[in-house]
């Protein structure tokens, strides 16, 4: 079974920086394409950025493009996003997952996931 554990939310205020991570359990991590995932209050959840197994090719939201960065260690089993220039919108909810070996979708597709983590809180203040 897939267990994905996210960490290193937290308050931050509008213009600063947080890291996240995602560890992962399981021996094909670096077999898959991870991605992460936001969703603020009474909103749907929206795509952020993923990453292939390998690392060579990353995807993101407009939104995020230019603050944000995913990176992977395979060797660790964990994805991480670096979070710059944080802005009052980024506040969410934000989760990892894997996306499906058979997947064919867009990446943007959440659907496209099949194991998710729990979510850590990300609030930026003003």
């Amino acid at each position: 079974q897939v267990q994905l554990v996210e960490s290193g939310g937290g308050l931050v205020q509008a213009g600063g920086s947080l890291r996240l991570s995602c560890a992962a359990s399981g021996r094909t991590f670096s077999s898959y394409t991870m991605g992460w995932f936001r969703q603020a209050p009474g909103k749907e959840r929206e795509f952020v950025a993923a990453i292939t197994w390998g690392g060579g090719r990353t995807y993101y939201a407009d939104s995020v493009k230019g603050r944000f960065t995913i990176s992977r260690d395979n060797a660790k089993n964990t994805v991480y996003l670096q979070m710059n220039s944080l802005k009052l919108e980024d506040t969410a909810v934000y989760y990892c997952a894997r996306r499906g070996a058979q997947a064919r979708g867009a990446m943007i597709n959440g659907n496209e996931y099949d194991y998710w983590g729990q979510g850590t809180q990300v609030t930026v203040s003003s």
